[in-house]
């Protein structure tokens, strides 16, 4: 069972959202798996998914919330380094070239970007480069740093 079901984001435009992520999201095996004249939903293989959407008070600018960003899960480095340079091509800011993060966990290959309404996007592709699985498993327990 996933441990999260969806989660969703409000946007200003759903025009110019839809086409972004619709490019970001293929990087990464994602795709546009329904939508409605107010939201655009997408999904993977599995059965979690992310939604962009209008705000739920239109009668308020879209906020993205201070700390809050989301992460999605790359097949490979290759995807990563894609994710980045569309998203950067589209309109998105960078906030985190490709590359090793190893404060986070020695295997952590990510990017971060900013979407064009605010929001923090990261990539990760989960290498196991040079970590042994009880290190790995030792290392989550610690916590990162």
């Amino acid at each position: 069972m996933p441990f999260i079901d969806h989660f969703s984001i409000g946007v200003s435009d759903l025009s110019r959202s839809g086409p972004f992520y619709d490019a970001l999201l293929a990087t990464i095996g994602a795709a546009r798996r329904f939508e409605k004249p107010d939201f655009i939903c997408y999904g993977a293989a599995s059965a979690e998914f992310f939604v962009v959407n209008v705000p739920d008070d239109k009668a308020k600018p879209v906020a993205p919330s201070n700390g809050f960003h989301v992460c999605f899960t790359a097949p490979d480095l290759e995807a990563v380094r894609r994710f980045y340079s569309v998203g950067l091509a589209l309109g998105g800011l960078d906030n985190g070239a490709p590359g090793y993060r190893t404060q986070y966990a020695p295997d952590y290959y990510g990017a971060f970007l900013i979407d064009p309404d605010g929001h923090h996007l990261g990539v990760v592709c989960r290498t196991r480069l040079g970590v042994a699985s009880h290190d790995y498993a030792e290392h989550n327990e610690r916590g990162r740093t």
